[in-house]
C-alpha cells in the first residue's frame, strides 16, 4: 500500500466515528467543537513537523553540496594522477629503450673485454716464454746501426704504450660496464616504484570516488524520502483542514437537527392539545407528489448496490497477499458508481495505487463504517461532501494499480487503517450484483 494512502487514510479516520456518531446519535455541539479544536491542534503539530522536514532537507542539501565539492576535488586529483601515470608510463618505455641501448653497449663492451682478455693472456704467455722485458732488449741489441736502433726503440716504446693503453681501456670498460648496469637497474627500479605508487594512488582515489558516489546517492535518497514524507504531511494537513470544514458542517447539521426536533415536538404538542380541545381528529390527506426516481437501484436496508456488473474477484487471499475487498467488473461505457449508504466523504483524490478513490464514512445504527471505492475513471464528489445512499459518486474505470476496468470496493467496520484490520467481507452486508 502506498505510504501516502496509509498516512492519509489513518489521519482521515481521526475523530470520524465520533463526528458522524454525533450527527446520528445526537452528540452535543460542545463535543463536536471540542473535536474541531483537537483537529486544529493536530494541524499545528503537523505544521511543526513539516518545518522539521524542511530543516532536514536543507541539512541534506548542504551535505550533498559538501560531498559534490569533495567529489570535484577527487576528480581533479584522479585526472592529475592519470596524467602522471601516462607520463611515467612513457618514461618507463623510454627507460626500457635506454636499457635496450645500454644492453647493446654492454654486449659490445663485454666482447671487447673478452678480446682484450685473450690478448693479455697471449702477452702473459709471451712474457713467461721470453722473460718479459728481455725480448725488447734483444730487439734493440739486434739493431744494425743507430738509425735502425732509433726505429726499433720507437717501435718498442709504441708496443709498450699500447700494452698500457689496453690495460687502461680494459679497466675503463669494466668500470663503465658496472656503472651502466647500476644506472639502468636504479632508473628502472625508480620508475617502476613511482608507477606502482601512482597506480596505488589511483586505486585509492577511485575507491574514494565510489564511496562518495554511494554517499551522495544515500543523501539524495534520504532527501527524496523526506520530500515524500513532507508531501504526505502536507496532504495530511489538507485532509485535517477538510475534516475541520466537515466538522463545521456537522455542527450545522446537528444544530438543524436539534431545531427540527424541537419544532416537531412543539408541533406535536400543539396538535395533541388541539385534538384534546376538539375531541376529534381531522382526516388524513393523501401522499404528496412523487419525487424523482433515483438513478441507482436503491434497495431496502442500510446499504445498497455500489455498482452493476459481475464479481471478478472476492474478499480472499491471493498469491500477492490478501485482497481486502470485492472487485465488480463491467466493460460497458460510463458505468456509474454509487454511494453504498448515507455518509460524508472523508477524502476524494487520486492515489498512485487506488487511482481515483473516494473514502466515505457512514454511521448506521450506532456503528461507524468506512467504504472505499477505487480505480474510478472520474469522481463526482469532493472531500467533505454529504452523500445519500444511491447517489452517483463516480464512473467505473481503470486508474492506479489496476488491471482492467472494474470497481474495487472495500467495507471496514470502523475506521480504515494501514493493516486493514477492520476490513470485512461486504458480501452479505452490502447488496452485490
Amino acid at each position: 500500500m502506498n505510504k501516502t494512502i496509509v498516512t492519509l487514510a489513518v489521519a482521515a479516520t481521526v475523530g470520524i466515528s465520533s463526528i458522524f456518531g454525533g450527527i446520528v446519535e445526537a452528540a452535543s455541539i460542545s463535543s463536536l467543537k471540542g473535536q474541531q479544536n483537537q483537529i486544529e491542534k493536530e494541524k499545528s503539530e503537523i505544521s511543526s513537523t513539516i518545518n522539521d522536514a524542511d530543516q532536514k532537507i536543507n541539512s541534506l542539501k548542504e551535505q550533498q553540496s559538501d560531498v559534490k565539492e569533495h567529489m570535484k576535488r577527487l576528480d581533479i586529483a584522479i585526472d592529475d594522477t592519470h596524467k602522471k601515470i601516462s607520463e611515467k608510463t612513457a618514461k618507463l618505455e623510454e627507460t626500457k629503450a635506454e636499457i635496450a641501448r645500454l644492453q647493446e653497449e654492454i654486449k659490445v663492451t663485454k666482447e671487447r673485454i673478452e678480446k682484450r682478455n685473450e690478448l693479455l693472456k697471449d702477452r702473459a704467455r709471451n712474457y713467461q716464454e721470453t722473460g718479459g722485458m728481455v725480448s725488447y732488449i734483444d730487439v734493440l741489441m739486434g739493431s744494425k746501426n743507430f738509425s735502425d736502433f732509433i726505429d726499433r726503440a720507437s717501435a718498442v716504446a709504441t708496443i709498450m704504450q699500447a700494452d698500457q693503453d689496453i690495460l687502461q681501456q680494459h679497466e675503463a670498460d669494466k668500470k663503465s660496464l658496472e656503472e651502466n648496469q647500476a644506472k639502468v637497474e636504479q632508473e628502472l627500479a625508480s620508475v617502476q616504484t613511482m608507477l606502482a605508487d601512482l597506480e596505488k594512488m589511483n586505486q585509492q582515489l577511485n575507491a574514494q570516488r565510489v564511496e562518495k558516489d554511494q554517499l551522495l546517492a544515500s543523501l539524495e535518497q534520504q532527501e527524496e524520502e523526506i520530500h515524500e514524507h513532507k508531501m504526505e504531511l502536507q496532504e495530511e494537513a489538507q485532509l485535517l483542514a477538510a475534516q475541520s470544514a466537515a466538522l463545521q458542517k456537522a455542527i450545522a447539521l446537528e444544530q438543524e437537527r436539534q431545531a427540527a426536533e424541537a419544532a416537531a415536538a412543539a408541533a406535536a404538542a400543539a396538535a395533541n392539545n388541539n385534538n384534546n380541545n376538539n375531541g376529534s381528529s381531522s382526516g388524513g390527506g393523501g401522499n404528496g407528489g412523487g419525487g424523482s426516481t433515483p438513478t441507482a437501484p436503491v434497495t431496502g436496508g442500510a446499504f445498497t448496490l455500489p455498482a452493476n456488473g459481475r464479481i471478478s474477484s472476492g474478499f480472499a487471499g491471493r498469491e500477492d497477499g490478501m485482497h481486502f475487498g470485492v472487485d465488480i467488473a463491467n466493460a460497458a461505457p460510463g458505468v456509474p458508481i454509487w454511494a453504498a449508504a448515507d455518509g460524508v466523504v472523508i477524502q476524494s483524490y487520486y492515489s498512485s495505487s487506488y487511482g481515483n478513490v473516494v473514502f466515505i464514512a457512514h454511521s448506521i445504527n450506532g456503528q461507524t463504517y468506512t467504504t472505499v471505492s477505487a480505480h474510478m475513471e472520474t469522481r463526482f464528489v469532493s472531500s467533505g461532501a454529504v452523500v445519500k445512499k444511491g447517489q452517483q459518486i463516480g464512473i467505473m474505470g481503470n486508474t492506479g494499480q489496476s488491471y482492467g476496468k472494474h470497481l474495487h470496493f472495500e467495507l471496514h467496520r470502523g475506521e480504515w487503517n494501514s493493516s486493514k484490520s477492520n476490513a470485512i467481507n461486504p458480501v452479505g452486508i452490502v447488496p452485490m450484483p
